[in-house]
Order: C-alpha cells, then sequence, then structure tokens
C-alpha cells in the first residue's frame, strides 16, 4: 500500500502561483510513476501531469503546457506540481496519484493509489 497526502492548495489570484506537494509512504517510492490530476465541480477527474520513476519522462496537459512543471525528489518521497500563471478555469480539486509501474501514464485507470485531494482557487 502507499499513503498520499497532498498540500500547497490555497486561494490566489490570477497571474499567481502555487507548488503543490505531495508526499508518499508506505512503499519504495522510486518504484511508482506519480501523476497530478484535476476535478473541477461537476466535471471528470481529468489528467494534468505524470513523471517516470526518476524524472527523466514527464508529461503535460495541452491546457497546462508552458506554466506547469512536475518534478519529483526520490530521497524526500515527493512529487510536486509548480503552477505558474493560473487561470480561473485552474479552479479544481488537485489530486496525487501513483501507479505501480516505473513509466508514466496519462490514463486515471492506471493509477491505484490517490491521494485526498488539495482544494485550488483561483480569482479572477
Amino acid at each position: 500500500q502507499v499513503q498520499l497526502v497532498e498540500s500547497g492548495g490555497g486561494l490566489v489570484q490570477a497571474g499567481g502561483s502555487l507548488r503543490l506537494s505531495c508526499v508518499a509512504s508506505g512503499r519504495t517510492f522510486s518504484n511508482y510513476a506519480m501523476g497530478w490530476f484535476r476535478q473541477a465541480p461537476g466535471k471528470e477527474r481529468e489528467f494534468v501531469a505524470a513523471i517516470n520513476w526518476n524524472g527523466g519522462s514527464r508529461y503535460l496537459a495541452d491546457s497546462v503546457k508552458g506554466r506547469f512543471t512536475i518534478s519529483r525528489d526520490n530521497a524526500k518521497n515527493t512529487v510536486y506540481l509548480q503552477m505558474n500563471s493560473l487561470k480561473p478555469e485552474d479552479t479544481a480539486v488537485y489530486y496525487c496519484a501513483a501507479r505501480d509501474r516505473t513509466w508514466a501514464a496519462k490514463d486515471r485507470d492506471q493509477y491505484g493509489y490517490w491521494g485526498q485531494g488539495t482544494q485550488v482557487t483561483v480569482s479572477s
């Protein structure tokens, strides 16, 4: 089992920045690819970013390319999502996810472990 705890969400004005963190525990962190997903009210949970076990491969949704960055620190069992130039449409609950493969995936069904989520609200 892997336990995931997100932090770093909050209220920010459009154009601002936030950095989300997700700390994992329970298993060897470097054995897992990690992802970030988000869910806005009334919408399905959607892919945001993913990273493979050592950070060598990273994927971003088209809607966040050029603004968001995913990274990980295996020594700290932590994955990060740096969010810059935030827009009101980025408002959602952001979830950290882990999959028991070393390569990343964009499909949420490929992830077996999920955090509780952290709210990000961007005001206009």
